[in-house]
């Protein structure tokens, strides 16, 4: 494998511990990276694309929990925009029975560290 690649668990640096200038984009909060798929959500329902459960599915926290191991500040960053985009969806599509906010950030944030609870 080469020293760059994704699963490095160095978040994608070479050997040297520098960041190759094609991975330095900062992404977008809450952009999704493609290596989650199939177990990417279906907006805006914000269901799992690969088994149908709630997303984040168990598949996809496994996922995001590896490879963000040795980036969790990377993963909150990512989870607390997933979290705002999924809010504005569910209320959006029914704002009569959209789930209450404790439990969104439940669903979508606190499973990432057990800290949060």
């Amino acid at each position: 494998m080469d020293a760059a690649e994704p699963n490095d668990g160095g978040g994608g640096r070479d050997a040297a511990g520098r960041v190759p200038p094609d991975r330095c984009r900062p992404a977008a909060v809450g952009e999704l990276p493609a290596w989650l798929e199939p177990h990417r959500p279906l907006k805006p329902l914000w269901v799992c694309a690969g088994c149908g459960d709630p997303w984040p599915c168990a598949v996809a926290r496994l996922l995001l929990r590896a490879r963000h191991e040795t980036d969790r500040v990377r993963l909150y960053v990512l989870l607390t925009g997933v979290f705002a985009q999924a809010a504005r969806d569910l209320y959006t599509l029914n704002p009569y029975d959209t789930p209450r906010p404790h439990a969104l950030f439940a669903r979508f944030v606190d499973w990432s560290d057990p800290r949060f609870r």
